[in-house]
């Protein structure tokens, strides 16, 4: 099965799984935005945590309950990060945002409601018959989303935003690694902890691909096609915030992330050919288009 087509399948399989999760929920404006928040996107931490899990054989039947979980709370992460106290953006995966579609106040609720979720899905038994495995991943989640992760990276986004002078390569770096690498890390190493194994190689490999991930993201700001990204590009060369590329240049930028790429796959060596898909896919995090 080619990459490609694998990670259709896992997309496929965790949009039908947040479905049956939010099914319960009803049709109130709230229900309804969840949903619409969940659906689509590339899902690409849903497939870390399916193929992390993988790695040592732990059935997909379980996993699906982390991936779940980690697409509730990477969406929570954009609704308000679309809200017009934070980036006011009208446009998310080529539709109007939350907030645009319904109001800002729903908007607030429905990224509430989405984390919750996400904790409240972790708890479930069908995860795993020990408590004490359940809990590690609420903490590490926890930890990922909250004022020592992505909060924390948000926050000095929007501290950036007024700064006196722009960012250094430094201080942009420890940004991302909350806003954008923490909850990859934890999605990358979801797999080992259900296993209650060594997360360490997985650890190493999520710090590569997650910075990997801003870069390709800064370069597609940069020379990329708003349609295919579904939302509106150069946003941070417009506000004169300082990024990987205005740092290193395009090309110097390339190549780090291309180095990343080599740096993650050098960190799967000890799981040999069942780690391909995750290989794979951090040459798709720098290769791709949107």
């Amino acid at each position: 099965m080619s990459f490609r087509t694998k990670l259709a399948a896992a997309q496929d399989q965790i949009g039908l799984a947040l479905v049956d999760r939010l099914a319960p929920l009803g049709e109130d404006s709230i229900a309804q935005g969840m949903r619409y928040a969940t659906g689509g996107g590339k899902r690409l931490r849903g497939f870390l945590v399916l193929e992390s899990s993988a790695l040592f054989d732990v059935p997909a039947h379980q996993a699906i309950h982390a991936a779940v979980a980690i697409e509730c709370l990477h969406a929570y992460s954009l609704v308000h990060d679309d809200l017009p106290a934070m980036d006011n953006d009208d446009l998310r995966r080529g539709q109007p945002t939350v907030h645009v579609k319904w109001n800002e106040p729903t908007g607030v609720l429905v990224g509430d409601a989405l984390q919750t979720m996400a904790f409240q899905t972790l708890c479930d038994e069908p995860l795993h018959k020990d408590p004490a495995v359940r809990v590690a991943l609420l903490d590490g989640l926890a930890r990922a989303s909250g004022a020592e992760g992505m909060v924390l990276g948000q926050a000095l986004d929007i501290a950036a935003e007024t700064a006196d002078r722009p960012l250094s390569l430094d201080q942009i770096t420890r940004l991302q690694s909350g806003k954008t690498g923490a909850l990859i890390e934890w999605s990358a190493t979801a797999g080992a902890i259900i296993a209650q194994t060594d997360p360490a190689p997985l650890s190493a490999y999520a710090r590569a691909i997650g910075l990997a991930f801003q870069i390709a993201d800064d370069i597609l700001d940069v020379e990329g096609d708003a349609a295919k990204a579904g939302k509106r590009l150069q946003k941070d060369a417009g506000a004169g915030k300082a990024t990987f590329v205005s740092l290193l240049g395009l090309e110097p930028a390339r190549q780090r992330a291309h180095d990343l790429v080599a740096e993650a796959e050098a960190a799967l060596n000890p799981y040999g050919k069942k780690a391909h898909a995750l290989g794979e896919l951090a040459r798709y995090i720098v290769d791709r288009d949107a």
